[in-house]
C-alpha cells in the first residue's frame, strides 16, 4: 500500500523530459499549496529546493496535515522537482467576510503552469465558507479564485494552464475554469479535482459549466463523503484508500501504481447511503433555513472561544455550561428552526435506514406444512 511519497522515492530521479507529466505529479502540485507558507519568509519565485529548506526551520504543528513537511522535504531532494519554481504566493484570511483562500503558481517544463488552490484549513472561518456552499450561489474564496487565475493567465500570456485542488481546494480550481475570462479559459488543459465539494444547480446547468466540463478529472475514495457533496454532472474516478470513512479524505491514504493511482470500479455502499442523506436533506430544506441554522451554530461556537476546528470538542467538554447557554440565549425562532432542522436530518437518517434494512435483509422461503 503505497502513496505519493513512496512516488518521490521511486521516481524522483526522473526528468520531466524523461518522464512526462503524469496525474500523480498534478496530485502533488495540488496539495503544495496546503503548505505553510506564511511562516517562511517567501521571496516572488523560489525553486522547491530552496522552499523545503527553508521548511525545515518550520515547526511541524505548523503544518495542516501529517506528512506535508515529509512532502515537501522530498520534493526539495528530488531531481524530478527540486528546480522547479513556484510564484505568486496570495494567502487571505477574512473573518468578517468568512474568507479562506490560499493558492500558489508552480512553472513547469513546456511552457505549462500549475495553479495550485488551497482547501479548507484547520480554522472554524475555514470550515464556515463550506458550509456556506449549502445556501449561497458562490462563496468568498470561488471568487477570489476567479480573480487569481485572470491575473496568472495575464501576467504569463501564451501560456498553457492546469488548476488543481484537494477539498474546497478542488471545487475553487473548477469554479475558477468555469467563470474565467474567455480567452484565458482556451487556455486551461485539465482542472484536477481531488475529493472537491460540488456544485449547486445554478452552477452545474450553467452552459460555461457544460463547455468546460470535459476538461474536469474528478477523484474520490471508494467511502467518498466530502467529494460527493452538492452536484456533480462531470465523470469522476474512484480511486482505492486504506483508510475508512472520512479518513479516506486524506490523499496520504490514497493508493499509487508506478506514476498512477490505484482505480476501482465503484464507490461503496456507506458512500451511497451518506450521498442519499445529503442530498435528501438539500432537497427537503431551503437555502433560506440551512442558512440560518448554520449561522446559529457557528455564533454558538464562536461565542465559546473555538476558533480551530480541533478546538470544538475541547470546547464542548471543558465549556459545555457555556455551549449551552449560548444555545439557550438565542432567540426563539431561531431555536425552533435549529430543533426543526435536527428533527429532518434523524427523520432522513430513519428512512434511508429502513430502505437499507428492506433492500439488503434476506429473504426467507416458508414452506407449508403437510
Amino acid at each position: 500500500m503505497h502513496n505519493i511519497l513512496d512516488y518521490i522515492i521511486w521516481r524522483g530521479d526522473l526528468s520531466f523530459e524523461c518522464d512526462k507529466l503524469n496525474e500523480l505529479d498534478k496530485l502533488i502540485f495540488a496539495r503544495m499549496s496546503y503548505l505553510p507558507f506564511s511562516e517562511i519568509n517567501f521571496k516572488e519565485k523560489e525553486t522547491i529546493k530552496d522552499l523545503s529548506l527553508k521548511f525545515l526551520n518550520v515547526s511541524k504543528e505548523k503544518f495542516l496535515w501529517p506528512f506535508d513537511d515529509k512532502l515537501i522535504e522530498l520534493l526539495g531532494e528530488s531531481n524530478r522537482f527540486k528546480n522547479l519554481l513556484v510564484s505568486d504566493y496570495v494567502e487571505i484570511m477574512d473573518i468578517e467576510a468568512e474568507k479562506q483562500y490560499a493558492s500558489i503558481t508552480i512553472h513547469l517544463p513546456e511552457n505549462k503552469k500549475f495553479i495550485s488552490f488551497r482547501g479548507t484549513d484547520s480554522t472554524i472561518v475555514g470550515w464556515k465558507e463550506d458550509f456556506n456552499m449549502s445556501f449561497l450561489y458562490n462563496i468568498p474564496s470561488q471568487l477570489e479564485a476567479v480573480k487569481y487565475l485572470n491575473k496568472i493567465g495575464k501576467k504569463y500570456s501564451n501560456t498553457s494552464l492546469i488548476l488543481g485542488g484537494h477539498s474546497k481546494g478542488g471545487n475553487v480550481a473548477v469554479y475558477a475554469g468555469i467563470y474565467a475570462d474567455e480567452e484565458i479559459k482556451t487556455r486551461i488543459e485539465e482542472i484536477i479535482n481531488a475529493e472537491g465539494p460540488g456544485f449547486s444547480e445554478n452552477v452545474i446547468n450553467d452552459e460555461k459549466y457544460t463547455k468546460i466540463k470535459n476538461r474536469i478529472k474528478t477523484y474520490i475514495p471508494q467511502e467518498s463523503i466530502i467529494g460527493r457533496i452538492l452536484e456533480h454532472q462531470e465523470d469522476y474516478i474512484v480511486i482505492r484508500s486504506n483508510q475508512k470513512g472520512i479518513l479516506q479524505h486524506d490523499i496520504y491514504s490514497w493508493e499509487v501504481g508506478p506514476t498512477f493511482l490505484i482505480q476501482i470500479k465503484e464507490v461503496t455502499r456507506e458512500s451511497q447511503i451518506m450521498n442519499n442523506l445529503t442530498n435528501e436533506w438539500f432537497h427537503s430544506t431551503t437555502p433560506e433555513s440551512r442558512e440560518r441554522v448554520i449561522n446559529v451554530l457557528y455564533d454558538i461556537l464562536a461565542n465559546s472561544d473555538v476558533k480551530k476546528t480541533s478546538d470544538i470538542p475541547k470546547a464542548i467538554l471543558k465549556n459545555t455550561k457555556v455551549v449551552l447557554n449560548n444555545f439557550k440565549n438565542i432567540n426563539d425562532d431561531d431555536k425552533k428552526e435549529v430543533e426543526k432542522m435536527i428533527k429532518q436530518i434523524m427523520e432522513l437518517i430513519k428512512n434511508i435506514v429502513k430502505d437499507e434494512i428492506e433492500i439488503n435483509a434476506p429473504k426467507f422461503k416458508i414452506n407449508k406444512v403437510q
